[in-house]
């Protein structure tokens, strides 16, 4: 009954840039909402643009990857929370755990999985299609990569990853593995999730398996390029648009 329970988990998903030990005074560089409804299963995921022009409650209007900055350099700590109202509000999702990761944390975790198997069905970030494997470095600079391309892509490279590491660890010649990965996971990660839903969250990805993930981006069809005052290039949002896709993945099931 308890790993079964139908009560949907709402998580906030955090990567920041490089910082300096001991600080998290970061941009959000990458941002994805999870929803999680065991007894389904359903497992819903939700790119965020981190240029998307937004309201930041006690700062008024700006993107939206500077609202865990803002909070930062005002109080250490308060980032993920800062970032959560900022979606709430905007969104009206509430999403009350958080997962931050810093990206050399990142790198240590795919090097810990001796690497990752990534399988691509068209060209991007520099590679063919086809199988590719990628040691920590590598797989960071993919889900980076802009190089051709724009931050739409980034987030679905980004979401491919998840994928591609989700699907590494379920196999079982890297199971000797985990006990480094748990190490490097839990030394690069810091979150709020309560241990009781550990186990819930875990069995429910894993009766989803990594292709019943629904994802989803803000796809640039959402948005509205402009220019700030101030010279800089973000993203206005088309709002009907965006809080149609997320009644669809965070309201309907």
């Amino acid at each position: 009954m308890y790993l079964l329970a139908p009560a949907r988990t709402n998580l906030l998903l955090i990567g920041i840039d490089y910082v300096d030990p001991g600080s998290s005074l970061a941009r959000s560089d990458t941002i994805m909402l999870a929803t999680i409804v065991p007894l389904k299963p359903y497992i819903g995921l939700l790119s965020i643009p981190r240029d998307l022009w937004v309201t930041i409650p006690g700062y008024g209007e700006n993107r939206i990857n500077t609202a865990h900055f803002f909070a930062e350099g005002e109080k250490p700590g308060s980032g993920p929370q800062a970032l959560r109202k900022t979606i709430a509000l905007n969104f009206g999702v509430d999403a009350p755990y958080y997962v931050r990761i810093r990206f050399e944390g990142f790198r240590e975790i795919v090097d810990a999985m001796g690497g990752v198997d990534i399988v691509l069905n068209e060209t991007t970030a520099g590679y063919p299609p086809g199988k590719h494997h990628l040691n920590g470095q590598k797989a960071l600079a993919f889900v980076r990569h802009r190089a051709d391309s724009d931050d739409f892509f980034r987030m679905a490279h980004g979401q491919l990853m998840i994928k591609a590491l989700f699907k590494n660890l379920l196999s079982p010649t890297k199971w000797p593995r985990l006990p480094a990965v748990l190490r490097a996971f839990f030394h690069s990660v810091d979150t709020n999730l309560p241990v009781w839903l550990w186990p819930r969250i875990g069995f429910a990805l894993l009766r989803a398996g990594p292709d019943g993930i629904d994802s989803h981006v803000i796809s640039r069809e959402m948005t509205t390029p402009f220019i700030t005052s101030e010279g800089a290039n973000v993203l206005a949002p088309k709002w009907p648009q965006i809080h149609q896709l997320v009644q669809q993945i965070f309201q309907n099931y």
